[in-house]
C-alpha cells in the first residue's frame, strides 16, 4: 500500500509533553468497527466499558536508561541501544556514526566504556560494553530514559520521567520503549477491574527503539521493521486460551501486546508459547486472528501503528478516529490519551 494513505495532518499543539495525573484519568475514545458514534471516556471507566470474563493482556517489559552520550576522542557520539545480543554486547542507533570506526573506543559517563565492534547494513551498530558488571547496571550509572524524539526534541529527559515512562507492571528488563498504553493504569483502576470480573494476563515484548524509526520507504512492502524479542509461556497461553473459549475477550493493551499476540497466534486462532524475535508488520489486509480489541494511545502519521490500528479497525474507520480525536483535543502520543477499538 501507498504509505501516503496513512498520512494526516496532527497540529503539534496536540503532542502530550507531560502525562495527566492522575494516570488513569487520561481520556479514552471508545470506537467500534461499525459506523456507529464516538465515545468520549475516561480510562479509569474501563470497568463499565469491559464484560465480566474479558480479558486485559499486557507487556511487563521494563524500560531501560539506554540512551547514552559519550565521546570518542573529540568526536560527541550518542547511542540508543535496541536490542540485547548477548550479556554485554548491545544494538545500537548511532549519532554522528560517521564519526565511528569499527575497534573505536567511546568513553560515557560514570567510567562506562563500549566498543564499537561492527557496523550494520541498517547503519546500527554493536556497541560491547567493557567490564564485568551486568550492562544494566551500567545503564543505571551512566543512561537517560529514551524519550520518544517527537518529546526529546521539545523538553529535556528529567528525573521525572524515570517513574512517568514505566508502567505499573514493567518486571522485565530490556525495553528501549515504553508499551505506553499500560501507562495509563493505576492501583485503584486495576482494583476496580477486577471487582468487574475482568481478568489481566502479561507477556513479554522488549520494544526496540525501531519503533520511532519513520518508515521511509513509499509502500508499505518495502518496509523492514527491526526484530524484538519476545516471550508467552506455555501456561499463559493456555489461559488466554481457555478465556476465549468461555466466551471471553482478549483485549490487547498497547500494540506490542497484540504484535506478540499475534506472532504467538495459529491459523485456527489458538494462541502458543512463544519466545524468540519477531518482525511482524500488520498492515491493512492482514486478518488479526489473536484478539477482539486493542486499547492504544494516538500514533504517528505514517508510522507503522497508525497501519497497525488500520488493518484492526479499517483504513477509513481509523481516519474517522483520528479526525474525532484532533477536533476533540485529545492529546497524542507517549504521554497523551488512550483509545479503545473494538473491531
Amino acid at each position: 500500500m501507498d504509505v501516503d494513505l496513512f498520512d494526516f495532518d496532527l497540529p503539534s499543539e496536540r503532542i502530550a509533553l507531560r502525562p495527566v495525573r492522575p494516570r488513569d484519568a487520561a481520556r479514552l475514545l471508545v470506537a467500534d468497527g461499525a459506523d456507529t458514534p464516538f465515545v468520549d471516556r475516561h480510562v479509569r471507566d474501563l470497568p463499565d466499558l469491559l464484560r465480566k470474563g474479558d480479558v486485559l493482556v499486557f507487556n511487563d517489559t521494563r524500560v531501560i536508561p539506554a540512551q547514552l552520550e559519550g565521546r570518542r576522542g573529540d568526536a560527541r557520539i550518542g547511542a540508543t541501544l535496541h536490542k540485547r545480543l548477548d550479556l554485554r554486547r548491545w544494538q545500537a542507533f548511532v549519532r554522528n556514526a560517521k564519526r565511528l570506526r569499527e575497534g573505536d573506543r567511546i568513553a560515557f559517563p560514570a567510567d562506562v566504556v563500549a566498543i564499537a565492534e561492527q557496523r550494520h547494513d541498517d547503519g546500527s551498530w554493536t556497541l560491547a560494553f567493557e567490564g564485568d558488571e551486568p550492562v544494566e547496571v551500567l545503564l543505571e550509572r551512566a543512561g537517560q530514559m529514551p524519550l520518544p524524539p517527537y518529546i526529546a526534541g521539545k523538553r529535556a529527559t528529567d528525573e521525572n520521567d524515570r517513574s512517568d515512562y514505566q508502567t505499573m507492571f514493567a518486571r522485565e528488563d530490556g525495553a528501549v520503549a515504553a508499551p505506553t498504553a499500560s501507562l495509563h493504569f493505576t492501583h485503584e483502576l486495576v482494583s476496580a477491574l477486577d471487582a468487574a470480573g475482568v481478568a489481566r494476563e502479561t507477556l513479554t515484548l522488549h520494544v526496540g527503539a525501531g519503533t520511532f524509526l519513520p518508515v521511509k520507504a513509499q509502500n508499505t512492502n518495502e518496509h523492514r521493521m527491526h526484530a524484538e524479542w519476545g516471550r508467552i509461556d506455555a501456561a499463559t497461553a493456555d489461559r488466554l486460551n481457555a478465556a476465549r473459549a468461555a466466551g471471553g475477550r482478549l483485549i490487547a493493551v498497547g500494540t506490542t501486546s497484540l504484535r506478540l499476540l499475534e506472532s504467538a497466534v495459529a491459523a485456527d486462532g489458538t494462541i502458543c508459547p512463544f519466545e524468540g524475535d519477531t518482525s511482524i508488520f500488520i498492515t491493512p489486509g492482514y486478518r488479526l486472528r489473536a484478539v477482539d480489541g486493542l486499547m492504544t494511545n494516538f500514533h504517528l502519521p505514517r508510522s507503522t501503528l497508525f497501519m497497525l490500528v488500520s488493518a484492526l479497525m479499517g483504513l477509513d474507520r481509523m481516519k474517522a478516529v483520528y479526525a474525532h480525536a484532533i477536533e476533540s483535543e485529545y492529546r497524542f502520543y507517549s504521554y497523551g490519551d488512550s483509545s479503545l477499538l473494538i473491531p
